[in-house]
């Protein structure tokens, strides 16, 4: 599958403290091309053989950290913030018109992850995925997994299932019987006061020369190269600026 559906993950944006620095971190890591938006605010797409991977542009405060944000599609997404709120959440940023690309909305679940809705219009999302280079997969790192499975079929009609991957506490969330996210508990010595956060993969051909290159671009690994049986071989890693994205050299989390 190489474009999203509705009701799904459909498109991922980083907001950064140095968005030059990051077209050029970004562009020599995935061999991504970038395009800055007429009147767009600084606002970039990042694009992987001419066709839309990613966005980019400046954090919304001086306050925020550099992070990836992961967009759910909805055909209505005044509608969707609606729901959000009725299952728990908060919507942090109401929808809004983002001149004719279509509208946006910030929103977190009970647990404090931040994510978006994009309501397509001429920006239809990712236009591939799933290939090396592209985004292929959002983990939700939960301080409350039981409650945000509740959450999120409440919200999106994400039905969680148990993963197929054996010796795993790992859920799988799931539109149209095809997984298209994946959570897992918060580990249990992270700091308190952390909220429950999403973290977007990236399919790469080779995890291990991946993760060196993103060092010598002056990245940093919070989590070496290794393998999940099964799965493949993932790294969690950072930007310059303090990004946190993970690369994931194989298939993602099996669907069943």
């Amino acid at each position: 599958m190489t474009t999203p559906a509705m009701g799904e993950p459909g498109w991922i944006d980083l907001g950064s403290s140095d968005v030059n620095a990051s077209h050029a971190f970004y562009t020599a890591l995935f061999g991504w091309t970038v395009d800055v938006v007429p009147d767009g605010g600084g606002y970039g797409i990042f694009r992987l053989d001419g066709k839309q991977v990613a966005g980019v542009g400046p954090r919304t405060s001086e306050e925020a950290p550099s992070a990836w944000t992961v967009y759910v599609l909805t055909d209505d997404a005044a509608a969707s913030a609606g729901k959000v709120t009725e299952a728990g959440g908060t919507v942090i940023a109401p929808p809004l018109e983002v001149m004719t690309a279509g509208t946006m909305a910030i929103v977190a679940d009970p647990s404090g992850a931040v994510m978006g809705l994009w309501q397509p219009n001429e920006h239809r999302g990712f236009e591939i995925m799933r290939v090396a280079g592209a985004y292929c997969w959002a983990e939700l790192n939960a301080k409350d997994l039981p409650s945000d499975k509740l959450f999120y079929w409440n919200a999106f009609g994400w039905d969680p299932a148990e993963s197929t991957v054996p010796g795993t506490n790992y859920t799988e969330f799931k539109v149209r019987g095809e997984s298209v996210a994946g959570a897992l508990p918060m580990d249990p010595e992270a700091p308190p006061d952390a909220p429950s956060n999403w973290l977007v993969y990236f399919a790469v051909d080779e995890a291990d020369a991946t993760v060196a290159k993103l060092t010598e671009l002056g990245g940093g690994v919070h989590h070496p190269a290794s393998d999940i049986p099964g799965v493949g071989r993932f790294a969690v890693v950072h930007d310059p600026q303090g990004a946190v994205f993970a690369i994931l050299q194989g298939t993602p989390a099996a669907t069943s």
